[in-house]
Parts: C-alpha cells; sequence; structure tokens
C-alpha cells in the first residue's frame, strides 16, 4: 500500500463512530465514510494515534482539516506480493504436503484443490504441517 502521510506537526480532528457493522468516520468535521473501504488505528502509550485511511477505488476524497496524523492508504495490486511468496515455495514440500492434507478428495481437480489449500494456508502464517514434513 503506497501512503501519504500528513506532517507530524499538523494533526487533524478524527472522529470514528461504529453502528453494527458500520462505521462513520469523519476528520475535520468532514464526513468521509462513502469514500473509505477501511480503516487503521495504531497507538503507542505517550504519543499521538496514527490514523490510515484507505480510500474506495475510484473514490475522491475533499481536503483534510483537522487534529491527528492521517495517512491514506491507496489499494495496491497483489500481483508481486502473490509472486515474491510462490517463488519461495519448494516445488517438493508443496506436493507432499498436498498429498497428506486431510481435506484432500479423489474427485476431480482433488489434488489442485488440495495444492491452493495448501499454499493459502501457508500464506496465512500456517506453516505447522511444513515443518511436521521436514
Amino acid at each position: 500500500m503506497e501512503i501519504t502521510e500528513t506532517p507530524s506537526d499538523e494533526m487533524q480532528q478524527v472522529r470514528i463512530t461504529v453502528d453494527g457493522s458500520k462505521a462513520s468516520l469523519r476528520i475535520g468535521g468532514i464526513d468521509y465514510s462513502r469514500v473509505v473501504s477501511g480503516y487503521t488505528i495504531h497507538q503507542q502509550a505517550g504519543q499521538a494515534p496514527d490514523v490510515v485511511i484507505q480510500l474506495a477505488k475510484g473514490r475522491n476524497s475533499p481536503d483534510f482539516d483537522g487534529y491527528a496524523r492521517v495517512a491514506v492508504g491507496v489499494p495496491y495490486e497483489p500481483g508481486p506480493a502473490a509472486a515474491h511468496f510462490l517463488s519461495a515455495i519448494d516445488a517438493g514440500l508443496l506436493e507432499k504436503a498436498a498429498l497428506a492434507r486431510p481435506d484432500l478428495d479423489g474427485g476431480p481437480h482433488g489434488f489442485t484443490k488440495a495444492v491452493l489449500a495448501q499454499l493459502q494456508q501457508w500464506a496465512r502464517g500456517e506453516f505447522d504441517q511444513a515443518q511436521e514434513m521436514s
């Protein structure tokens, strides 16, 4: 994600209210809810919070004005990260792990489904099965 930041001395007032599964995000009194697809709040003890907002694809936003450091995230394409992840996979280990999966079925495309499930598990950082096979 590419991030644009306001200078640290320019704080913006941020108000986030959540009603069930919907959130309202106001920065400097301006409602950004329609143009934001997500947000993250991070705060270290004794420091001002950082709010990173991710704009919905194809949406524009008005200027900021307020009291919090704000970073605007631009959605990134997952291709390069996926290519990097896949280039680190040991083909032999992947085949062994896929064949050892309890959810491997004998139906059409069963092995391919098991390989994809294994890759998803590893992408989430779940490497227990790989360590057991080594």
